[in-house]
């Protein structure tokens, strides 16, 4: 079956999840307000600019998920579900998934953004699949560091290429659909790059190479 991959922030979803988890969790008390929120503000910054350390940037995310145990973190990122992220669900990226689940492909998010954070998004969005960056975790408890390859930039394709080693799928044909600079390594592998609400320079990446450009906002 041919792949369909998603990333996820500004992509399927209208907004970053990522960083507005750690807004969140500014507005819930959780962090110190000034030096949290400035410090993840920094961290997008960089993201966007195509400069973000991501391991440091993981291990600053996942710190504030230490004290906490599992039923604490479920309760956490079910109010995080209803107050921020079902009001960045897009119409037309589910039209898209269903679209692409109709075809008979093998639907994929793939996205930087931890598993932690990411895994009830696609489950919300129906999607069994997802490669994400991976949060360390013993005895049930976040460590605050991360295992493995962080799912970002060059970091896509050898998450991916892990799960096409287990599962027996392939490139052929695949679809990747992202806004981000960050994903050109990945873009570029597959046979139908689309640049969805792209950024200033994967949009002009994207017409340079004559990829074709959409948007999912409404």
């Amino acid at each position: 079956m041919t792949l369909a991959l998603f990333d996820l922030d500004n992509t399927l979803l209208a907004g970053d999840s990522d960083h507005s988890w750690g807004e969140f969790l500014i507005h819930k008390g959780i962090v110190d307000a000034e030096a949290y929120g400035k410090a993840n503000d920094a961290f997008f910054e960089d993201y966007k600019n195509g400069t973000l350390d991501i391991v440091a940037y993981q291990e600053f995310a996942l710190t504030a998920l230490i004290p906490l145990d599992s039923a604490q973190r479920k309760q956490l990122h079910n109010e995080f579900m209803a107050q921020v992220i079902t009001p960045m669900m897009q119409p037309k990226a589910v039209k898209l998934i269903e679209k692409h689940r109709q075809q008979g492909d093998t639907l994929v998010i793939i996205t930087a953004t931890n598993s932690f954070v990411t895994g009830p998004i696609a489950t919300a969005l129906g999607i069994d699949t997802l490669l994400a960056t991976e949060p360390e975790i013993i005895d049930s408890m976040f460590t605050g560091k991360i295992v493995g390859v962080p799912c970002f930039q060059e970091g896509k394709i050898v998450k991916l290429n892990e799960w096409l080693s287990t599962t027996g799928h392939s490139l052929d044909g695949a679809w990747f659909y992202s806004d981000s600079a960050n994903d050109l390594p990945l873009l570029e592998r597959v046979a139908n790059p689309v640049a969805v609400d792209p950024d200033e320079r994967l949009l002009k990446h994207a017409t340079e190479q004559q990829w074709p450009v959409i948007s999912l906002r409404d």
